[in-house]
């Protein structure tokens, strides 16, 4: 069975070519394109990692993360937080940190090992 993976990003874009990438690697991917019904989608389908933008309207990223990490039902998910924002790497030693993060614009080989990463953990 393959490792099922969410994509929640608002660039529709970004959420093509990750799928792209992560299918052809293996994965089954879903995603949504923003954080509205995250937490829902987390709890129903239980993903075995969490590709989350960090910056989206609404729901921030950051946020769910911070909620999912605190949720005992939740906090064993993985998840990675994507920005183009460079103070991002400040998310890694807060309160409900996320496992990793990834740069935008991101490299192939760069998205492929996180993921291998945080699976293998």
């Amino acid at each position: 069975m393959n490792k099922h993976i969410l994509i929640v990003d608002d660039n529709e874009l970004i959420v093509e070519v990750m799928s792209y990438i992560l299918i052809n690697s293996g994965y089954d991917v879903t995603s949504l394109p923003n954080g509205d019904h995250v937490i829902e989608e987390v709890l129903a389908s239980q993903p075995d990692l969490l590709i989350m933008d960090a910056k989206m309207p609404g729901l921030d990223g950051r946020d769910i993360c911070r909620f999912l990490k605190r949720n005992q039902l939740t906090r064993n998910t993985p998840v990675i937080l994507c920005s183009a924002e460079d103070n991002l790497d400040m998310s890694l030693s807060q309160d409900g940190a996320p496992n990793d993060i990834l740069h935008k614009p991101f490299d192939i080989n760069a998205l492929i090992d996180k993921v291998e990463l945080q699976l293998a953990a």
